[in-house]
């Protein structure tokens, strides 16, 4: 009997809702709120009240897509946390109602352990372009900077974590700096290709073992603006090219430089990246490098499984099903995990 599972995740501004079959992605449907926009960030408030508006029709068009009867479905798998509070309890409140309504298990799942899950999730004519446990996956996302050890699918171990700031943040608040709008990381990104990485230097910040930190760069670009614009005012124009690449090649020398700190330590070689950012182009050339030069086996979860997805929550619940990890209808989502 295969195994269905309806996928819902809500954790912060982008409404999604997947259907995973015994692994496999029938459908992976997003819809994004362009209304923070304006604010040059996301406001949980008016976060919550778009999920409302979206879920059900966004849940709709995935299983019509997926080919999947409401009877097919095995259970179903939201995330708990970490994330918006009142963007969670939209999720939350209809995957129990949905599970509920027709009787079948409930499956809460840690929203960046799906994003290191991610890595496994099945699309026909790849399922053996998956990493061996044991193996290390740099997280990056605009909440969360982390290096982890996954033993198996259901045993995540931290290794470093950021003690402030996330990589994600830093190009989001550096962007805003430069005036692009949110979020200025794939903007950052099509700007970086443009410049020369070797422009500028901003202060990296010296945190012992395999911890991350991101305060002190955001400081310096801040003040390093702030001293160039006072000797002339279209400064920021007439460098943005050069700016952007010299910011993401700091950010991404950071990283990389405990990536490999973590795998000399451990002696892993099976290595994966995961997360939004692990989609900046400059940071996959720079592990890609790296891979080549340590022997590393690298993966690199697909684009659309980078962000914000529910696929990545339905193959976390997939495997949570097979353990029969079952949650009760007395949870409550978490804004913190």
């Amino acid at each position: 009997m295969p195994v269905t599972i309806l996928a819902i995740e809500s954790s912060c501004d982008d409404t999604s809702a997947a259907v995973i079959r015994d692994g496999y992605v029938l459908s992976n449907l997003i819809a994004g709120q362009e209304v923070h926009r304006s604010y040059g960030g996301v406001v949980p408030e008016l976060a919550s009240r778009a999920h409302q508006a979206n879920i059900v029709p966004v849940i709709d068009e995935a299983l019509k897509r997926s080919g999947t009867g409401i009877s097919d479905i095995s259970a179903v798998a939201f995330t708990r946390g970490p994330g918006l509070l009142g963007s969670l309890l939209v999720g939350a409140s209809f995957a129990k109602g949905f599970a509920l309504s027709l009787g079948i298990p409930l499956i809460e799942v840690n929203h960046l352990h799906a994003h290191v899950l991610a890595h496994f999730i099945k699309i026909k004519g790849r399922e053996d372009n998956v990493p061996l446990f044991p193996f290390l996956c740099l997280l990056v996302s605009g909440g969360h900077t982390r290096i982890v050890l996954m033993k198996s699918y259901l045993d995540m171990e931290v290794l470093g974590n950021t003690i402030d700031d996330a990589a994600g943040e830093a190009f989001d608040k550096c962007g805003k700096l430069m005036g692009f709008p949110y979020p200025a990381g794939p903007v950052i990104d099509r700007q970086a290709s443009e410049g020369n990485s070797k422009a500028f230097k901003f202060a990296k910040p010296s945190v012992k073992g395999l911890d991350f930190s991101f305060s002190g760069l955001k400081t310096s670009f801040l003040y390093f603006l702030r001293d160039r614009l006072k000797e002339d005012t279209d400064f920021i124009e007439k460098n943005k090219a050069d700016l952007c690449a010299s910011l993401q090649y700091t950010i991404v020398d950071i990283l990389t430089v405990k990536l490999v700190k973590a795998s000399l330590e451990t002696g892993i070689k099976q290595i994966g990246i995961a997360g939004g950012v692990s989609a900046n182009s400059g940071l996959r050339e720079a592990v890609r490098a790296e891979a080549e030069k340590r022997g590393w086996a690298l993966f690199i979860p697909a684009v659309d499984f980078t962000t914000d997805n529910a696929a990545m929550i339905g193959i976390t619940g997939y495997y949570k099903y097979l353990r029969g990890e079952f949650a009760g209808q007395d949870i409550t989502p978490l804004a913190r995990l």
